[in-house]
């Protein structure tokens, strides 16, 4: 009885990766849309540290083909972090770039990166603002696209499609993986059935009267998942959440294995803290895994292994299709379906999660806490 129920979950998550690769297919990567005007853009890129890739995803933010004036402010809580230096020397390559540095260590909460982008917030100008994470490399019509989507009206947010960009070896390419090949299907999956709500954290971008609407930054202290309650903030006003169609590429620098499950295990543990049951359903997208169980118990299932393979790739190489370029060789695919697995299974037992350093406490609903480093 248990294998035939792990044999039908497998099946169940084979369909899934039918359907992913199906949703994959009808993204594309829409025509450019002309913005009867361009408002004034500012972008909040918070930074900590001398990241691989910080300058060059950094530049493509001064290479944007935008019409109108963009104000680039970026944020940091240290006066001695290095990525001042590496920021500094692209100001004085860009010299005509409207980039400011903040240096603020102010802290509203438990999440630093929500202080970070509420002292950068106080000098935002701009009628677009755009949060952008520093590992983020955006094309150069981001902005333009980005404009057009929330000339609707009835949008209050546009956050991007994205695909994992390895930077740092061997570690860094399965960590990409998981985003391009796991977690970015379920996003299409979402999308195309309606299901979901798009709020993805790398790029977001809102109208300045809809970010004042939802009270700025403050009310997201302490929320470890800053996008989806955002993004849930912003549909409370009657606004809907919309991806526009092309990809940004995320950059991914774990240098070893305890670093990639830690980031991964912070991010599972925030979606599962936020939509436990929709965390719970994402076992679908294991395919790998639940057939090498169906398997191991009763070999007889073994065809669902080849299958199961054989999906993977063809997801893999249409996701490929649409970022441009390769998040990792298909051969680490079963390897990395093995470690997503764990990941997944890990979460439901994992009750804090470092965050750069930071050790956080997660508390019902998304909340979080900081726990000192020496408690009593």
């Amino acid at each position: 009885m248990v294998a035939i129920f792990a044999a039908l979950l497998a099946l169940a998550a084979l369909l899934y990766t039918g359907v992913a690769i199906i949703a994959l297919g009808r993204f594309r990567i829409r025509a450019m849309v002309a913005a009867d005007n361009c408002p004034a853009i500012t972008i909040l890129r918070p930074l900590y540290g001398a990241e691989p890739g910080l300058a060059d995803n950094f530049e493509t933010l001064l290479t944007q083909d935008y019409a109108g004036p963009v104000q680039i402010i970026c944020g940091v809580r240290d006066s001695d972090d290095p990525a001042i230096a590496i920021i500094g020397s692209l100001q004085a390559r860009y010299r005509a770039a409207a980039i400011q540095m903040i240096v603020n260590p102010e802290r509203l909460g438990a999440n630093n990166k929500i202080s970070n982008l509420h002292n950068m917030a106080a000098h935002a100008e701009g009628d677009i603002i755009i949060i952008s994470d520093s590992d983020v490399a955006l094309p150069p019509y981001a902005l333009t696209r980005l404009s057009a989507a929330l000339a609707d009206p009835e949008t209050g947010m546009a956050s991007c499609f994205h695909g994992g960009l390895a930077r740092a070896g061997f570690w860094s390419h399965l960590a990409a993986m998981d985003i391009s090949y796991r977690f970015s299907p379920s996003v299409a999956v979402s999308a195309m059935i309606g299901l979901g709500h798009p709020a993805l954290g790398p790029t977001m971008a809102l109208r300045r009267e809809t970010w004042e609407s939802i009270g700025g930054f403050a009310p997201f202290a302490n929320i470890i998942a800053e996008d989806y309650a955002i993004g849930r903030a912003v549909r409370a006003l009657g606004l809907k959440s919309v991806i526009p169609g092309f990809c940004i590429a995320h950059g991914c620098s774990e240098q070893g294995i305890t670093a990639m499950i830690g980031h991964e295990l912070r991010w599972t543990r925030t979606i599962y803290g936020v939509d436990p049951v929709g965390f719970t359903g994402s076992l679908l997208t294991h395919p790998l895994p639940l057939s090498l169980l169906a398997c191991a118990l009763q070999p007889a299932y073994w065809p669902l292994i080849g299958i199961a393979v054989i999906a993977r790739c063809t997801l893999a190489w249409r996701m490929d299709a649409i970022a441009g370029w390769s998040s990792g060789a298909k051969l680490l695919l079963p390897l990395r379906d093995l470690f997503s697995f764990a990941v997944f299974v890990m979460t439901f037992f994992v009750k804090r999660v470092d965050w750069r350093g930071q050790m956080l406490k997660i508390e019902p609903k998304g909340h979080i806490s900081t726990i000192p480093e020496n408690p009593a």
